[in-house]
This record gives structure tokens, sequence and C-alpha cells, in this order.
């Protein structure tokens, strides 16, 4: 592209879904949060079968983060029919980072929250569909760099927890496909792409990014802002 182009703008997001890398991982009734919620709404998967895209939710679902999305994933799932939803999450109650109506509304509509849990492996049956999750209790160390309190597995107090469907809402990063043939583009232990805030210049010749590629998963308008950011400077160097 740099070739052709004499400038490059990088803003192809931060969509690709985290998960645990945990045995079972692939067991059909394991969903992504992405995917649960675009099947659900955008691909009008509530509306089977008048529309083409089901979505299978189970009797009893597992939504493991604590997040904006997982209370939307969590509080979907019920709409979709499931009578039980849990919230399964590794911090306390005190660290959970969603807003704080999305967690009064989830509790309000009978949402039940593990706290201080966290996953190990998705059991599946033969057909491969989920059937379980062994989980480990876990406690609160010493705070890690986002300042929260680093959970810390509680030895030899693992437990198995009867579900059938698994949503991972564990946020999102972007995918490293975009990086390929980019070896001089700099980027943090996250994936995202280092760039220079009032410019957008990232550590690559002729190439700006912004949005979520550089700042993790955050809002829409802040992307619109550091792409009007980039477009200065762009502009500023393009006229030199």
């Amino acid at each position: 592209l740099l070739e052709r182009y004499d400038a490059l703008f990088l803003g192809t997001g931060a969509g690709l879904p985290m998960f645990m890398n945990i045995p079972g991982e692939n067991h059909l009734g394991v969903y992504s949060a992405n995917e649960l919620l675009t099947r659900t709404n955008l691909m009008k998967g509530f509306r089977f079968p008048e529309w083409d895209t089901p979505v299978k939710v189970g009797k009893k679902v597992a939504v493991i983060g604590a997040g904006n999305v997982a209370m939307d994933a969590a509080r979907c799932s019920l709409r979709l029919g499931a009578p039980e939803v849990h919230i399964v999450y590794r911090r306390s109650r005190d660290e959970v980072p969603a807003r704080a109506e999305e967690v009064h509304h989830a509790e309000e509509e009978g949402i039940v929250f593990d706290f201080l849990t966290n996953p190990i492996e998705i059991y599946g049956d033969e057909y491969g569909w989920v059937t379980g999750m062994r989980c480990i209790r876990m406690e609160l160390g010493e705070p890690d760099e986002s300042g929260r309190r680093r959970p810390v597995p509680v030895e030899g107090s693992e437990f198995e927890m009867t579900v059938d469907t698994v949503v991972m809402a564990l946020g999102t990063r972007p995918n490293p496909l975009v990086f390929e043939d980019a070896e001089g583009l700099e980027r943090t232990r996250w994936g995202t792409v280092v760039c220079d805030e009032a410019t957008g210049r990232t550590k690559m010749e002729r190439v700006w990014a912004g949005g979520d590629i550089v700042t993790g998963a955050a809002t829409v308008i802040s992307a619109m802002g550091a792409g009007r950011v980039a477009a200065t400077d762009m502009d500023a160097y393009l006229c030199n």
C-alpha cells in the first residue's frame, strides 16, 4: 500500500473477540458475546424462523466476564428464553467494570452473579455440545497494572457447574492479520498500535492510526475524534 499511496490511516478497530484458551472452548454452545449479540440483534436471530439466523440458547447460560457487553449478553439470553443465566467473574463485585445501572438492572431481572469464580475447563457430550464447566474459586491479591486487585486461584477449590451455553464476554482486541508485512509498526502487548495521541502518527513512516486499534475497545465518538486529529496531521504532512 505504501508503494501506491503517500499516507495511510489504520482504523480497523479491535473487533476480534478474546477467549480464555481453556480445554473445551471449541464445544458447540460456546459463543463469543460478539457473535451472540450480532446474531440476536443485527441478524434478527430472535425472530427465527421468520428470519434465517437461529440463536440456540439453552436452559442454563454462563456469561464469562462482567463488563457492559457481558450484561447485554446475559439479559439477551433471558429474552431468548433461558430460565437461568449466570455472570461468572473472577474478581469481586467491587471490581466489576460494567456501569452500576447495568449491574442493577441485571440483578433486577434475576441474573445470578458468581463472583471470585473462574472457569478452567468446559465439558461437552459425545456430540460436542456443552454440558458444564469446571471452575475454581479465586481470592484477591495485590493490585495489578490496572489498579484492581489481582485474582489468585484458591488451591483445591475446584467445583463443577452445570450449564449448556457459555458466552465469552472478555473484551476484544485488534485482529493480528491486519499487521502482516508491517514489521515496522510498533504495538503494545495487548496488540494495539503505538502512536502519538496528538497527531495519530505511528512509529512507521507515513502511517497514522486511531480508534480502537490504538486504544482498545472504546467509544465511537473517541474513534471519530482520533480520525479528525489524524486527518489534520496527514493533511499538513501531505501539503509540505
